[in-house]
């Protein structure tokens, strides 16, 4: 009897383990299966790390792990050490598969986000009064980029300006702080609309382009001094009260501020922005460039999967054919943004190779 006992209980804590494996299986469904390393623009870090992200990869049998380049030097990279890069636009992808040994790779462009010009409110109202910017509302508005231009190119000072008396921290050169045309992308795709607007609304195609674009293109870039690696740093300095009135951003930099600090029930940090859409721009279509077979899939799966969209949705970025999506996230903040691209005339960027020539001569 004690044998038959002994027997009965070995079988019922075999088939324990047996139920423990089994649930224990089931349990670990959806965790991360397969570690994948990518380098990215400064502009993605906080979607990366962010908790809900991090999990819905996982969900789908990813870790990521990220580091941050400028999107125009990530071609100058060990791309082999990368599963994959993630810059912020088409045109650098195209230097980075011939880079990587992956020309012809499936890039996947998830989601894009316009450049905007954002400013302090006495900023501008100054540019609304002298015919620089359109003010739409206290906190939105276009920037006019052929009569800003103009100004550029005439030196113009603050002070010069109708209407800036009453506003003795707005002194010096008026200009837009941006980053290195050389190395990020906001950067090089500002100076790929500026200089089409320089050269009679066409795309710069030669070296012809080039001269006749390059005085004001070195005025916009010798002003600024030095110039910053990448959006993150000038955006955060604006937000904490300091650097200039004007700086380059991406709206996908305010958007997500706005959301965020809307979960926290106020949005302090946005009551001294006035978000300037630059009538002339080029678009900023985030791509994936997939290095090695293990991130083959990742860039599809950021594309289509509905919680990953989403997410993009939260921190600012646009899915790709997602106006809806962005629209109905963003509509507590209508004061601030353009989510249809009202007015918005969207032009082609130079060949790489011509831009980058530009940038290179307009910082000597």
């Amino acid at each position: 009897m004690r044998r038959i006992l002994g027997i009965a209980l070995a079988v019922l804590l075999i088939g324990g383990v047996i139920a423990v494996i089994v649930i224990g299986g089931q349990g670990s469904e959806g965790t991360a299966t397969k570690t994948v390393r990518g380098v990215i623009g400064s502009e993605k870090s906080e979607y990366f790390r962010d908790p809900d992200v991090v999990k819905a990869l996982a969900d789908k049998g990813y870790t990521v792990k990220t580091e941050t380049s400028g999107s125009w030097a990530m071609d100058q990279l060990a791309l082999k050490e990368f599963d994959f890069a993630f810059p912020s636009s088409s045109e650098p992808a195209k230097e980075i598969e011939a880079a990587a040994g992956v020309k012809g790779a499936q890039v996947a462009k998830p989601f894009f986000s316009p450049l905007v010009v954002i400013a302090r409110p006495n900023a501008a109202k100054v540019l609304a009064d002298n015919g620089l910017a359109k003010t739409t509302g206290k906190n939105s508005g276009t920037l006019l980029m052929g009569p800003y231009l103009k100004a550029a190119g005439e030196d113009r000072n603050w002070q010069q300006l109708r209407g800036s008396e009453p506003f003795p921290e707005l002194t010096g050169r008026v200009f837009i702080k941006t980053t290195d045309p050389a190395t990020s992308n906001s950067g090089a795709l500002f100076l790929a609309a500026t200089s089409n607007v320089a050269n009679g609304s066409n795309v710069v195609a030669d070296d012809a382009g080039i001269e006749r674009t390059l005085p004001l293109m070195r005025k916009l870039i010798s002003v600024q001094g030095a110039l910053e690696p990448s959006t993150d740093d000038p955006f955060r300095a604006f937000i904490s009260g300091s650097g200039e009135p004007l700086i380059l951003a991406y709206e996908s930099q305010v958007a997500s501020l706005l959301l965020q600090e809307q979960g926290h029930g106020d949005i302090k940090s946005a009551e001294n922005m006035v978000v300037l859409y630059p009538d002339t721009t080029v678009n900023s279509p985030h791509t994936f460039v997939p290095i090695s077979d293990g991130a083959k899939e990742l860039g599809s799966l950021l594309a289509t999967d509905p919680k990953l969209r989403e997410l993009a949705v939260r921190h600012g970025f646009r899915p790709q054919e997602g106006v809806a999506e962005f629209t109905a996230a963003t509509a507590p903040h209508a004061a601030y943004l353009n989510p249809g691209l009202t007015g918005i005339r969207q032009v082609g960027a130079p060949t790489v190779k011509i831009l980058m020539a530009l940038a290179a001569r307009a910082k000597e």
